[in-house]
C-alpha cells in the first residue's frame, strides 16, 4: 500500500494539542523567533517586567503588520504569530515573553501558557467569547488575575465613562459572531457589565503633565470616541530625551516602529482620540 504524506512545507504549521491544553495554533518560524528572543534576553531576567518589555518590543522593529491574526481559524484556537503583528498583539507577546523569561523557565510550552493567561478571561481559553475583545476588559481581568496594574489614576487620571456596545450593534463586522448569532447576546451582557465599571484615563492634553510618572514599558491604550468602543489602539511606552514616545505595530505605518515625537504630540491631530490608560507589568 502506498501511503501518501501531505506537508503544508510552505507554511510549516505546527497544531499542538494536549487533553489540558487548548489547540495551539503555531509555524516553526514562530518558535524560532521565541528562543531567539529567550536566547537574547534571559540574561536580562533580573529587570523589571516592564523593562523587559521594552527591550523585547524593540527586538520586534520592523515585524509587519498584519490585523485579524487571531481571526483565521474557525474554532477559537491560541494563535502563537511572532511573524506577523497587530497592535494588541504586539503588547501581549512582549508580555508574554517578558514574564516567561521572568519565571526563569523559558519554554514554549510556559510561554503559551502566558499567552493564554493574558489573552482569555480569568485565564482560560473557553471558544471565541472567552476571548478579551475589548481592552477595558483586558486591563480590569488581568489586573484580577495580578499581570499588571491600572496604573491611570495614579498618575494623574480623571474618570472616564466607557459605553460598550460596538461588537453586539455591529456583528456583521466579526466573521465570528456572524455565523454564530447566539453569541451576540454573551457579548452583551459583557458589555453592559463593563460599561458599569469605573475606568480612569489621563486627557491627551494632560500627557505631557504625566510623563515624569510613566515608566518604560509601561502598556497604553489609546481611548477612542468612536461610539460603543473604548479604545482605537495599544502600545508600549519609553522615555528619550525625558519626553515619553510610543512602540507600537500601527495600521498607518505598517510595521512595528516608534513615534518621531512624544505621544503627547502625535496625539494631538488625533480626533477621535481623547486620551490613555497607562498600565504596568508587575
Amino acid at each position: 500500500m502506498k501511503i501518501i504524506l501531505l506537508f503544508l512545507s510552505f507554511l510549516s504549521i505546527n497544531i499542538l494539542v494536549s487533553a489540558a491544553s487548548p489547540k495551539i495554533i503555531v509555524t516553526d518560524k514562530d518558535k524560532v523567533i521565541l528562543q531567539e528572543k529567550f536566547d537574547k534576553f534571559s540574561k536580562d531576567s533580573h529587570l523589571s517586567t516592564g523593562e523587559l518589555i521594552l527591550k523585547i518590543g524593540n527586538d520586534f522593529k520592523g515585524t509587519p503588520y498584519i490585523g485579524n491574526t487571531l481571526d483565521r481559524t474557525i474554532e477559537e484556537d491560541l494563535v502563537v504569530n511572532l511573524r506577523e503583528l497587530d497592535c494588541t498583539t504586539f503588547a501581549e507577546n512582549c508580555l508574554a515573553i517578558a514574564r516567561t523569561i521572568k519565571s526563569r523557565k523559558p519554554t514554549f510550552e510556559n510561554f503559551a501558557n502566558e499567552l493564554e493567561k493574558i489573552r482569555y478571561r480569568n485565564g482560560q481559553l473557553n471558544g471565541y467569547v472567552s476571548r478579551l475583545h475589548y481592552f477595558s476588559e483586558w486591563i480590569t481581568n488581568n489586573a484580577e488575575k495580578g499581570i499588571i496594574e491600572d496604573v491611570s489614576s495614579k498618575i494623574g487620571g480623571v474618570k472616564c465613562p466607557i459605553v460598550l456596545n460596538f461588537m453586539s450593534t455591529h456583528p456583521e463586522s466579526y466573521p465570528q459572531l456572524k455565523g454564530n448569532p447566539e453569541w451576540v447576546k454573551e457579548i452583551q451582557q459583557i458589555e453592559i457589565k463593563g460599561s458599569a465599571k469605573t475606568y480612569f484615563f489621563i486627557p491627551k492634553e494632560k500627557i505631557a503633565a504625566c510623563e515624569s510618572k510613566i515608566l518604560d514599558g509601561d502598556i497604553v491604550s489609546l481611548v477612542t470616541k468612536i461610539p460603543g468602543m473604548d479604545v482605537s489602539h495599544v502600545g508600549i511606552l519609553f522615555k528619550k530625551d525625558g519626553r515619553v514616545y510610543l512602540l507600537h505595530a500601527p495600521l498607518s505605518g505598517g510595521k512595528v516602529e516608534t513615534t518621531k515625537v512624544p505621544i503627547a504630540d502625535y496625539l494631538k491631530n488625533s480626533k477621535n482620540t481623547t486620551g490613555i490608560f497607562v498600565v504596568r507589568a508587575k
